[in-house]
């Protein structure tokens, strides 16, 4: 039978899976769906902008007062409303509901990895286990079954879509202006590059919103709420507001962080790269926007199926040879792009950088997440806050530059935050080797031999909740 704590873990996937499964297939499509002005990338903007406002102070506010749990469910919400604002994208619709899911994306993540990194280190607990070890294997399960929805929001897209008469052959002209020959900042409207039938995009976006409100209900019934007692205590016993919003800040006081800024940050460049860059000027302008949901479920499988090895195979090899691994595919895919001239006739091609991409991206997700989780274990909620802010400020700069700089310099800058990235993990990786950093139940067991049997009963009574 299954513990308690692994349970929950599954919850929060499938709750992940289902959320995303709307807003991972509106993300992929905005860039193209909605191209006039460059209003979809726009808003994605708008997005990670907002995400790098409400990590400064929202996530420990709202988790230390909420818990983790009704955290998360507000944060889903937020992740509704833009759905909504895609029924009649506009700038007065899409802008503002960008806002909302923006000010509720931190929250909803840093709640996520704080959740699952309490539940590791307290299975690890009962089971006499290396915290560490625990925490890699529940981030690698959760990102196993989150990186799915790429695949279910982008079949829902595609088949959808499918359905449209108004799809005709790419003419040879607009071949030539696709990938990095050209500047890629234009693509040519024809038949295959505008959007589908009104009709067929109000279905996709009301499937899109069932699945979001789904994901709240399965959150909100089936999830324990583990950290309840601590939400209690904090509410009764209040620190200034002043100590708890500037808790995000006063962690950057430590070096490990600031060194960890590239690789996060490159995080968000990659993912933007492949949503906004890929599928605009590589995909639908050779393919089509039909195509945009087949390409984007082979990087979905991928990245969900890697996920789970890596997130087990971690224990074994280390984070540092995983890193490794996603830099050196990350890099044979920026070097090969700058060269391939898409065709529609080499299709498979299409199909080999998403799924080489999500390999990494599969690596860059777990064990980020689970070093954010090791090397942080007495400020969870700040460290994964600094976590979605940084890699948030990469989002922002891939998608602000994304109307106004050439391709071929998109990759340039890609490739530059990797070399830095390259740099710069290792420090801290060294570090954490020759230091290790002691989980923060591993000290309070250690320093209460004498009462081992009353924090049993506590772990236990705090699972059951």
């Amino acid at each position: 039978m299954i513990s308690r704590n692994f349970k929950n873990v599954l919850v929060v996937s499938v709750g992940f899976l289902s959320l995303f499964t709307a807003y991972g297939g509106l993300q992929s499509l905005q860039s193209s769906l909605n191209a006039e002005q460059g209003m979809g990338v726009a808003s994605l903007s708008v997005i990670y902008a907002s995400i790098i406002i409400s990590s400064m102070f929202l996530p420990p506010i709202m988790i230390k007062n909420l818990g983790c749990k009704w955290t998360i469910v507000a944060g889903m919400a937020c992740y509704v409303s833009y759905s909504f604002g895609n029924l009649y994208p506009g700038w007065y619709t899409l802008i503002p509901t960008s806002v909302i899911l923006g000010l509720g994306g931190s929250p909803l993540w840093s709640a996520k990895c704080t959740y699952l990194t309490i539940s590791g280190n307290t299975q690890a607990s009962k089971d006499g286990k290396k915290g560490s070890d625990v925490i890699n294997q529940y981030f690698g399960i959760f990102f196993f079954i989150f990186q799915s929805s790429a695949v279910w929001g982008n079949l829902m897209s595609s088949l959808i879509f499918g359905q449209d008469t108004n799809i005709a052959d790419i003419p040879e002209e607009q071949l030539l202006t696709c990938g990095a020959a050209d500047c890629g900042l234009s693509i040519s409207s024809n038949s295959t590059t505008l959007k589908p039938a009104q009709k067929l995009v109000w279905t996709l976006v009301g499937c899109y919103i069932g699945v979001g409100v789904l994901a709240m209900l399965i959150v909100a019934v089936f999830l324990d709420n583990i950290d309840r007692e601590q939400a209690s205590q904090f509410r009764g016993n209040r620190e200034p507001f002043c100590h708890t919003f500037l808790a995000t800040f006063r962690l950057l006081k430590d070096w490990r962080l600031v060194t960890l800024i590239p690789l996060t940050m490159y995080s968000g460049f990659e993912q933007s790269f492949l949503s906004g860059e890929y599928t605009k000027n590589y995909v639908t302008c050779a393919l089509g926007i039909h195509y945009v949901g087949f390409v984007m479920m082979c990087f979905g499988a991928s990245n969900s199926l890697c996920s789970f090895l890596f997130g087990r195979l971690a224990r074994y090899t280390g984070r540092a040879a995983l890193f490794f691994l996603a830099a050196l595919a990350n890099f044979a895919c920026i070097i090969a792009l700058l060269f391939w001239r898409p065709h529609p006739d080499q299709l498979a091609v299409f199909f080999v950088f998403p799924a080489l991409w999500g390999m990494a991206d599969a690596i860059w997700q777990t064990q980020t997440n689970a070093l954010y989780g090791v090397l942080f274990p007495r400020d969870k909620e700040a460290a994964f806050a600094n976590y979605r802010m940084w890699e948030s400020l990469g989002f922002v700069i891939a998608f602000a530059y994304s109307t106004f700089l050439c391709l071929e310099y998109k990759l340039y800058i890609l490739l530059a935050v990797l070399l830095l990235t390259v740099i710069t993990y290792p420090i801290v990786e060294y570090h954490e080797h020759k230091h290790p950093t002691p989980p923060i139940e591993e000290g309070t067991f250690l320093s209460q031999k004498e009462d081992i049997q009353t924090d049993r009963d506590k772990i236990i009574c705090q699972t059951l909740m």
